[in-house]
């Protein structure tokens, strides 16, 4: 009986050491895409920027889900997060959705942050395709303090790291533009996230 015992012990705890090595090789496998809605779930400290009638983190939140839900149209695995993340993540590729805001109406516009020169090369690609359509002012790239040490760099570790701004909320002749072109600005995201990994999908029509 003590013999039968021991070797049940025995495959329990094989079983048990097959699972936490499992749990932790996902744990640590990267995720192909994490998309990051800024300042969701936030209701105090930072959270986002206002117009009248406009909230911030109502615009990053429609732009990330679109993208998430083409990237996973086109068979690519994404991740949604919102902005404050419990446990540390690992991805190929990680973007954060952000609009800005300028207390001067009509000062800011869009803008790219990233953490490494790893990711400066993905950033010259966003910004040759969102440039040209974007007809409003654009910032020098990491050109604030936010944008260098974005609070998401120390959670999401990612081979490559965007940090996108994609415009002034504050800023009515920008929200006029942007307004009706979220979900294509959101497609065209998803569009360089692919190319990126190698994927050829369907560029979406500028209009």
């Amino acid at each position: 009986m003590k013999i039968k015992n021991s070797a049940g012990v025995i495959i329990a705890l094989v079983i048990v050491g097959l699972l936490i090595i499992s749990a932790l090789l996902h744990s640590i496998k990267p995720i192909s895409v994490i998309i990051q809605a800024g300042h969701e779930g936030r209701s105090i400290g930072n959270t986002g920027s206002r117009s009248h009638l406009y909230s911030e983190t109502v615009w990053n939140i429609y732009v990330a889900n679109e993208i998430a839900k083409q990237l996973k149209a086109w068979g690519i695995e994404a991740k949604r997060v919102p902005a404050d993340i419990n446990q540390t993540l690992k991805a190929k590729i990680a973007v954060a959705i952000h609009f800005d805001g300028a207390n001067k109406r009509c000062s800011s516009g869009a803008s790219i942050g990233y953490p490494d020169e790893n990711s400066k090369e993905f950033a010259k690609k966003w910004k040759s395709l969102y440039k040209p359509y974007f007809p409003f002012k654009w910032h020098k790239d990491n050109f604030t303090e936010n944008l260098k040490n974005y609070y998401g760099y120390a959670k999401i570790k990612a081979e490559k790291f965007l940090v996108l701004e994609l415009g002034e909320i504050s800023c009515p002749k920008q929200v006029k533009w942007l307004k009706p072109r979220l979900k294509t600005v959101a497609h065209l995201i998803a569009y360089a996230i692919a190319k990126e990994l190698g994927l050829n999908r369907g560029k979406p029509y500028l209009k």
